[in-house]
Formats: structure tokens, C-alpha cells, sequence
């Protein structure tokens, strides 16, 4: 999977984390932890976008045909969140 940025928290602020992202060619935006001697910079606005990312997978995952994988075929799961989505979106759920 290609990507331009890496967002994370604090849990995964490990030089084997940011070594990889940076071996795949993508800038880790992650906070550093306050242990580290040498605190790095990181783009605090995009990191707000990951708060985003994580609300947007709860609201999937209450619906209980995505959070226990009900339907048997891909194809059914992906329309289920496809559906899901479109509810979220048009603000019926």
C-alpha cells in the first residue's frame, strides 16, 4: 500500500516505526514521547486528522454487521460499509 504520511500516537514512537515509514518513503507524523532525549518536530495540524480517521472507523464499527464481519463475501462487506457510510454521510444513522 502506497502513502505519503504515517499517522500514529505516542505508542508507536519507536525507532523501528519511524525507520520503516522512512525506508517506504513516508513522513511519520507521530508525537515523540516526552522519555525521548532528542524530541523531533511533527506536524501537530495533521496529526489532529488521525482523531478523524479513528471517529470515523467507530461509527462503522457500531454497526454490528461490520464490527463482527457478518456477511461471508468481501463483496457483501464492502458493500455493508459502503451503505454504513452513505447513512453517516446523508446523517440517518
Amino acid at each position: 500500500m502506497k502513502a505519503q504520511h504515517l499517522l500514529a500516537n505516542k505508542g508507536y514512537d519507536t525507532n523501528q516505526v519511524l525507520r520503516q515509514a522512512k525506508d517506504q518513503k513516508m513522513h511519520a507524523v507521530i508525537p515523540p514521547m516526552k522519555t525521548r532525549k532528542l524530541q523531533r518536530a511533527y506536524d501537530k495540524e495533521q496529526h489532529k486528522l488521525r482523531h478523524q480517521v479513528e471517529n470515523a472507523f467507530l461509527h462503522l464499527k457500531r454497526w454490528r454487521r461490520i464490527a463482527t464481519r457478518y456477511a461471508k463475501r468481501a463483496s457483501s462487506f464492502l458493500a455493508a460499509i459502503q451503505i454504513r457510510c452513505i447513512a453517516l454521510w446523508i446523517g440517518i444513522l
